[in-house]
């Protein structure tokens, strides 16, 4: 460690290969908290490469729990997280409209980290238990179209560097790892970010993996589709600045977004979406994102404006909501 923080300090990069076996070392107790420290600021400082991005996610992924499904295409929909906009639970709700659509959805998620709600608190304000038993994730996938992984029971990583973390109070290299260690690995991802440098730095690392992907970025820092203005989006097959008026979307207020101050409130909007009652802005929203993701998995072969009406026509019909009471009831 001694070298490669040497190394660091003369703003040389690290191989793929050398990240993970520090990763690995970190589990093994292996530095001190000092050294790991001075690593992740002088990272934080010079920029993350794809590489030691990718590093640290296959130190990740294999000192984990592997989530193996019987399913061979799905998504997850997930944000960078870090926008600071307390939106309500966007990503998790269009991830249930998905499913309601009939396709598959292996949602990774956690606890809030800079909101009132993150996708565990709604998931488990439901009365869900989680759980790492593949057979219950299987069934739950199999019968109800979707699963939840919740990133503490299979990153085992992250409890070494949690108090790290919370000391540093500044983000890290682990806040780009979380929507790239699902223990699934899905071949298709929407992944909602809050600038445009992290859509470019994700963009190499989806491409380096080899998936289906949809990066995601609203223009006024929301790290998903917001519709208060301009939104960029960027595939396999395309990279493009849309306005929600291209969509049939009226713009959004910024308040109508917001996930209200409590978890209590949070869910009720959540709710509210997959009931068909929620503001007209925070279905559209929910249509917007949920309608992207069903693109990615679609392999682009669907216009956005066929996937937006595959995801109305979930929530309208009563589907999403049908799935999401079918999934209550398989991890209740």
């Amino acid at each position: 460690m001694k070298d490669i923080l040497n190394r660091m300090l003369n703003h040389e990069e690290l191989s793929r290969e050398e990240m993970k076996n520090i990763l690995i070392g970190i589990t093994q107790s292996e530095y001190p908290t000092e050294q790991i420290t001075a690593l992740l600021t002088a990272l934080q400082m010079r920029g993350v490469t794809v590489d030691e991005l990718l590093g640290f996610r296959d130190g990740i992924l294999e000192t984990g729990v592997p989530a193996i499904l019987e399913a061979d295409r799905y998504i997850d929909v997930v944000g960078t997280g870090g926008d600071r906009k307390n939106t309500f639970n966007i990503s998790t709700t269009s991830c249930f409209v998905i499913a309601g659509a009939g396709y598959k959805v292996a949602k990774h998620g956690n606890y809030a980290a800079t909101s009132v709600s993150g996708a565990s608190n709604v998931i488990q304000h439901h009365g869900i238990k989680f759980t790492d038993d593949i057979d219950k994730l299987n069934r739950s996938l199999n019968e109800a179209g979707i699963v939840y992984l919740h990133a503490q029971l299979f990153a085992k990583a992250m409890k070494f560097v949690g108090p790290i973390r919370k000391a540093l109070q500044f983000p890290t290299i682990f806040n780009l790892l979380g929507p790239l260690v699902n223990p699934s690995q899905p071949k298709c991802q929407l992944l909602g970010v809050a600038n445009l440098d992290q859509m470019r730095l994700y963009n190499s690392v989806y491409q380096k993996i080899g998936i289906d992907y949809g990066i995601v970025n609203s223009i006024d820092g929301y790290d998903e589709i917001s519709l208060t203005g301009d939104f960029k989006v960027t595939t396999n097959n395309y990279e493009r600045i849309f306005k929600p008026s291209d969509l049939g979307f009226a713009i959004a207020k910024p308040e109508e977004l917001v996930g209200g101050a409590t978890e209590e409130e949070a869910a009720q909007i959540f709710d509210a979406v997959l009931e068909n009652r929620a503001l007209p802005a925070q279905k559209n929203i929910v249509l917007a994102n949920a309608g992207f993701g069903i693109q990615v998995l679609e392999k682009g072969q669907k216009s956005i404006e066929e996937c937006i009406e595959i995801a109305r026509e979930s929530i309208d019909s009563g589907a999403a909501l049908r799935t999401f009471k079918k999934f209550v009831e398989l991890n209740s």
